[in-house]
């Protein structure tokens, strides 16, 4: 383990950087699983965005509720340490989501 900090990304703006550098590991921590889920929503929200332009209408899966659009894909959901699937649409310029299941230990 090195005594020096770590050197930043060159994609990472200086302002950003520096203001990391002002903040204790613990607000660095939650800046990072911060950035984590938000990276994964912005994700999520190209896919919807993909799926939409599909023109492909898939077939609907069998396990797919009737008021849950063909157009939904399959999202995990972390919440107090459990994960969960759920079935996640978009409706204009909001997202929708219902509960599908747990996560299954194996998985």
């Amino acid at each position: 383990m090195s005594y020096s900090p770590p050197d930043p990304p060159r994609e990472v703006p200086a302002d950003i950087v520096s203001k990391l550098d002002e903040q204790s590991s613990e607000v660095l921590r939650q800046v990072a699983r911060f950035a984590e889920k938000l990276a994964e929503h912005r994700e999520r929200e190209v896919r919807l965005t993909e799926n939409e332009k599909d023109e492909e209408v898939e077939e609907r899966p069998e396990d797919l509720p009737d008021d849950v659009p063909s157009k939904a894909t399959i999202t995990i959901k972390e919440i107090n340490d459990n994960r969960y699937y759920y079935w996640q649409w978009r409706e204009g310029e909001k997202i929708r989501s219902q509960y599908k299941g747990p996560v299954s230990p194996d998985e």
